[in-house]
């Protein structure tokens, strides 16, 4: 991953962790599960499930999700030192790019970790 201020989640033990302790936002397209981690950069995770389609649905909605995340991030508009995991929902994989931009940052103004 090459995010501005990010890393990535990857082991399962690291996603738990942040479903447990973290706080969860939702809207129609995306959870947002975010969790405070004492470091100068926010790790991130991506989470689509099986219910949204086959391997090439579910990868095409990771990608778009990541670049939300990216566009998003590039900007230093999301504060850092978070844990943050997204996962899919089923109506993701009928949107296009701008809508699930949309929902990511309404996530992260329901979790006011966005810079105004």
């Amino acid at each position: 991953m090459n995010f501005v201020n990010a890393q990535g989640i990857k082991k399962d033990s690291e996603f738990r962790h942040v479903y447990k302790q973290g706080k969860s936002f939702a809207n129609r397209l995306l959870v947002m599960y975010i969790l405070k981690n004492d470091l100068d950069i926010n790790r991130v995770g991506f989470s689509v499930s099986k219910k949204v389609g086959i391997s090439v649905v579910r990868n095409h909605v990771k990608r778009l999700i990541k670049e939300s995340f990216r566009l998003i991030s590039k900007d230093d508009k999301v504060k850092t030192g978070y844990d943050i995991v997204f996962i899919s929902r089923v109506a993701a994989k009928d949107s296009d790019f701008n809508s699930i931009q949309k929902s990511m940052i309404n996530l992260f103004k329901k979790a006011n970790i966005i810079k105004r």
